[in-house]
């Protein structure tokens, strides 16, 4: 039986969109559901779209999402070199084949008759046929080299058969059959000597074993095409896999293809924004894969046993924020408090700058409140300094809090903690319980006045004795007599 192989070949064009890593994620798991291979491939023959530093970008994100590739420029295999612009004489010699057996051909044609043609058929009259109108397609051999000779420049176009269909099996859209009549004589080597990616991806998934093939569907109507460059050289095709779109859902309730205006679209943008990449990679699992039950929380590792690309829909996936915002919630909160504390410490320290403070302490009150990571700098601004006091400070039905009753829970707790050596927040719950009992207070009215005057602010990360904990016994009361006179 054959391994099962499939690739990951992205463009460097700059950063890794939700939709290629989506599409690196069903290859990923295609390959390793079955015990195969996943392979990164770099696709950079469009040399006017590269970007510096995006390999490296590429590198950085399979890495953090866990997509470790078996063979790759970065770790080798028997089928390199893996990056296209160091794969030029081998698309040359594969063209030159086509070229000498009849399936392709040079075309002498100038940008600017192109533009003329284009122009033409632009025109809401024009009643022939669009695309490229096989001006050299069956150009005499002797005038071919005559124009070779003379260095005339030029492509080379696949040459289309004008009849019959070309049919394959998606795995996600079914059987696909295209008329050659509708299909173009598709560039496959440009006037620069650089291959096309309709070219350039068909030699190199046959050379390098590709069994199954991963992308977005706005292949499947040109990948007929494909498969004719195939047939030409008498090879197998491999297995097509073709992914629904990514939809996103703007503020009007509108759907359209995910943007950046419908937000973070990036996985660079999502980590900095703080989603941790698990979350990610589990939310995008399910961005058109069905796993036939209602869970919906999976390790990787747990995908790579239970995917299979037949249970993948054709209908769009809609990305949806919330939800993702929900997964990165429960990630959060199953990370063990040290993982918590490693990933916390740098959005603690963008707030928080006095050292003195326990972080490990501010960690542990904020892990359960979380849904992404850089809400924790808004939660923190009052450890370094304390704020005005809000406009609504004194509301506060739950307590039972009042501007009578808060001065005094305030006066007495002063009194109280002044005392206290046994700076924990189990002492200090217990002391301002007996605070309130003594005043015939509930316990939430003691509580609340002292949060208030330590924070300055209704929402808080933890409650009174979690907070005067870490500020400590200095810092605590000093507020806490500023704040009498606030109230």
């Amino acid at each position: 039986m054959t391994k099962v192989k499939t690739r990951f070949a992205p463009s460097p064009t700059g950063y890794m969109h939700i939709g290629n890593l989506r599409t690196a994620l069903y290859a990923y798991l295609t390959a390793k559901s079955q015990g195969g291979d996943f392979i990164l491939r770099i696709e950079d023959t469009d040399q006017d779209r590269k970007v510096e530093g995006a390999v490296q970008v590429i590198y950085d994100t399979l890495k953090i999402a866990g997509l470790k590739n078996d063979e790759g420029p970065d770790c080798g295999g028997s089928n390199g070199p893996y990056v296209q612009s160091e794969r030029l004489p081998i698309y040359r010699e594969y063209a030159q084949k086509l070229v000498d057996q009849g399936d392709a051909y040079y075309c002498f044609c100038t940008k600017e008759r192109l533009a003329q043609l284009h122009e033409e058929q632009e025109d809401p009259n024009f009643k022939g046929r669009h695309g490229y109108d096989g001006h050299c397609r069956n150009l005499p051999k002797e005038e071919v080299d005559a124009l070779l000779a003379a260095g005339t420049p030029y492509v080379i176009r696949q040459k289309v058969p004008q009849t019959g269909t070309t049919a394959y099996h998606d795995v996600v859209f079914g059987d696909v059959s295209v008329n050659n009549a509708e299909l173009q004589d598709i560039v496959l080597i440009k006037a620069d000597g650089f291959p096309t990616y309709n070219f350039a991806h068909v030699v190199d998934d046959h050379l390098m074993e590709v069994t199954h093939v991963t992308r977005g569907s706005e292949y499947v109507a040109q990948t007929p095409s494909y498969i004719l460059i195939y047939r030409a050289f008498g090879w197998e095709h491999p297995t097509y896999i073709h992914l629904p779109l990514i939809m996103g859902k703007d503020a009007e309730g509108n759907v359209s293809k995910l943007s950046k205006r419908h937000g973070a679209v990036s996985f660079q943008d999502m980590m900095q924004d703080g989603y941790l990449p698990e979350a990610v990679i589990n939310y995008i699992a399910l961005l058109g894969w069905n796993p036939k039950t209602d869970e919906e929380m999976f390790t990787l590792a747990e995908l790579e046993k239970r995917f299979t690309p037949e249970a993948i829909n054709k209908s769009p996936a809609i990305f949806d924020y919330e939800k993702l915002l929900w997964f990165n919630g429960q990630y959060i909160r199953k990370l063990s408090p040290e993982e918590f504390y490693e990933k916390a410490l740098p959005f603690i320290r963008q707030a928080v700058k006095n050292e003195s403070y326990d972080c490990r302490k501010i960690a542990a009150l904020l892990q359960q409140r979380l849904e992404k990571l850089t809400q924790i700098p808004g939660q923190l601004g009052f450890f370094d300094e304390l704020p005005a006091y809000e406009t609504d400070i004194h509301v506060n039905k739950k307590s039972k809090a009042t501007l009578e009753t808060a001065p005094v829970a305030l006066a007495k707790s002063i009194e109280t903690l002044e005392t206290l050596e046994d700076w924990t927040n189990e002492k200090l719950y217990f002391a301002l319980k007996e605070v309130a009992d003594g005043l015939g207070f509930k316990a939430n009215t003691v509580m609340w006045a002292v949060r208030i005057a330590a924070t300055g602010t209704v929402v808080t990360p933890g409650g009174a004795t979690d907070i005067l904990e870490i500020l400590g016994k200095e810092e605590s009361l000093r507020r806490l007599k500023d704040g009498l006179s606030r109230f």
